[in-house]
């Protein structure tokens, strides 16, 4: 792709770093910003560099945050005794679009992956076990949900911690796996279809 100025091709550069976005797109986005008024575009840059210096990660559950604890876990209005965890920040993010859980989250910043060469202690796993002990003496946890990826270092993360956890009493749960609305079953994978079979629940026609 030739460009009529080194400035553009930087830009392009840059941009088409982003995940999705080729070099076409990234020239696109690149001219848009050219045609902006300045302020527009030194707004945007230093929004970006905000983002990037200045959001720091909750001491207690290592969600993104602007101080040092995240404005769910210091909520009053959330019901600390249910802890949903997740693998990355952009889970809570599709949970809370959901308006369903009133709870709070830990986020484990990944999954067991021996190949990857992930084990346990590249995890927040131990400050989640940690979590729950202290929570014990103040407002106990009573329920685990775990909200992890359906692949296998998802099942192997979710097996670890389920044992960790029952181990001190606390309950564990899953978020159900099935069909999804508006799916065919012709065209649902193997494994989604037998696990929405062995999960089945009771029909209520109330």
């Amino acid at each position: 792709m030739n460009f009529p100025s080194k400035l553009i091709e930087d830009a392009v550069t840059e941009i088409s770093r982003l995940p999705g976005i080729g070099k076409k797109t990234a020239l696109r986005l690149a001219l848009h910003l050219l045609k902006q008024h300045e302020a527009n575009t030194e707004a945007l840059a230093l929004a970006i560099t905000r983002m990037r210096t200045e959001i720091q990660y909750c001491k207690t559950c290592h969600n993104i945050s602007d101080a040092e604890e995240c404005s769910i876990c210091i909520s009053h209005r959330r019901d600390g005794a249910i802890l949903c965890v997740v693998e990355d920040i952009r889970d809570v993010l599709a949970i809370e679009n959901t308006n369903q859980f009133q709870g709070k989250y830990h986020v484990l910043g990944g999954v067991i992956s021996p190949i990857q060469g992930i084990g346990p202690e590249e995890l927040k796993i131990e400050s989640l076990l940690s979590r729950v002990e202290v929570a014990s003496q103040s407002e106990p946890i009573q329920e685990v949900i775990l909200a992890l990826s359906a692949t296998m270092e998802g099942d192997t993360t979710s097996f670890y911690l389920a044992k960790k956890l029952k181990e001190k009493g606390i309950r564990v749960s899953s978020i159900a796996r099935g069909i999804p609305v508006g799916g065919e079953l012709e065209f649902t994978d193997e494994v989604t279809l037998g696990r929405s079979i062995m999960t089945r629940i009771n029909y209520s026609t109330e």
